[in-house]
C-alpha cells in the first residue's frame, strides 16, 4: 500500500558550516544562508499541506562548538524569531519548541516564548524547533518523570505499557515523523528524535542545507508516497488491512 502525503516531516539541517568553508567563507555565513532556506522550506511545507514540521535547529552537542559560533547561532535564532513572527501568524503557522530551552540565553528564551504566544491561535501547520535538544536527553528526562510518578504511587508498573511511557516524552505532543530528511550526505540521526523515529522513512540528501530547494523537498515527498510502509507486518497483511478498510 503506497503512502499518502506525510503528516509529519522532520529535518536535520546539516552542512551549513562546510558549505560556507568550501566557498571560502566563515562557518557563520553558512548558518545565515541556512536560515534563509529554512524560511523557504517552512512556507513550502505549510502550502503543501504538511501538518507538522520539526526542524533540528540546535542540538545538546552543539554547545561544544566554538563559543563564537554558538553566540552567532543564538543571535541568529533571536533575530529570525523576532523577524519572522508576524509571517508565521500571517501564514497560520503555530510555533512550538522542544528541548532544554532553559539553557538558551534569556533574550532568546523570550523570543521563543513570545513566538509561541503570538501563534497559539493559529490553526495551520505546527512548526517545532528542536532547541538544545537531544534524543537521549529526552528519554532520560522522561525516565526521571516516570520514576518520580512511581515513587509517588501514581503509576502501577504491572499495568504500564509502551504507549504510557511515550506520554512522558516531550515529543509526544506531535505524531511520530513519517519522514526524516538529513542533508549533507551524512547517514546518521545524530541524537535526533530517537524514540519517535523508530519507523520513520529516512531520506539522506547529498546537498548541503544552504543548497536545499523546494524542488528537492517535492522530490522527497514524491518518493515517500511511492514507499510501502509495513511497520513490521508482511505485505500480505498490509494488503488485507487495506482491503478491509473499503
Amino acid at each position: 500500500m503506497q503512502s499518502s502525503l506525510p503528516k509529519h516531516v522532520a529535518i536535520i539541517m546539516d552542512g551549513n558550516g562546510r558549505w560556507a568553508q568550501q566557498r571560502g567563507h566563515s562557518r557563520v555565513f553558512g548558518h545565515a544562508q541556512g536560515a534563509k532556506v529554512a524560511k523557504s522550506i517552512i512556507e513550502s511545507c505549510a502550502t503543501r499541506g504538511i501538518n507538522n514540521l520539526t526542524l533540528f535547529a540546535f542540538s545538546t552537542e552543539n554547545w561544544h562548538r566554538p563559543a563564537t559560533e554558538v553566540n552567532f547561532l543564538m543571535k541568529l535564532l533571536k533575530r529570525q524569531l523576532a523577524y519572522e513572527r508576524q509571517n508565521l501568524v500571517d501564514n497560520n503557522i503555530q510555533f512550538h519548541s522542544i528541548g532544554q530551552v532553559n539553557r538558551l540565553p534569556s533574550s532568546v528564551q523570550k523570543e521563543v516564548n513570545d513566538t509561541i504566544i503570538a501563534t497559539r491561535n493559529c490553526t495551520g501547520m505546527k512548526l517545532t524547533f528542536a532547541l538544545s535538544f537531544g534524543g537521549r536527553q529526552e528519554i532520560t528526562e522522561a525516565a526521571k518523570r516516570f520514576a518520580q510518578d512511581v515513587l509517588e504511587g501514581k503509576v502501577c508498573i504491572e499495568d504500564f505499557r509502551e504507549e504510557d511511557f511515550y506520554s512522558y516524552l516531550e515529543s509526544s505532543s506531535f505524531p511520530d515523523p513519517d519522514i526524516i530528511i538529513r542533508t549533507s550526505g551524512e547517514s546518521r540521526l545524530s541524537n535526533f528524535l530517537l524514540w519517535s523515529s523508530a519507523y520513520s522513512e529516512i531520506f539522506i540528501h547529498e546537498k548541503m542545507w544552504p543548497e536545499f530547494t523546494d524542488e528537492d523537498l517535492d522530490d522527497i515527498l514524491l518518493q515517500y508516497m511511492k514507499r510501502n510502509r509495513r511497520f513490521g507486518k508482511t505485505q500480505d497483511q498490509i494488503l488485507s488491512l487495506s482491503q478491509q478498510s473499503f
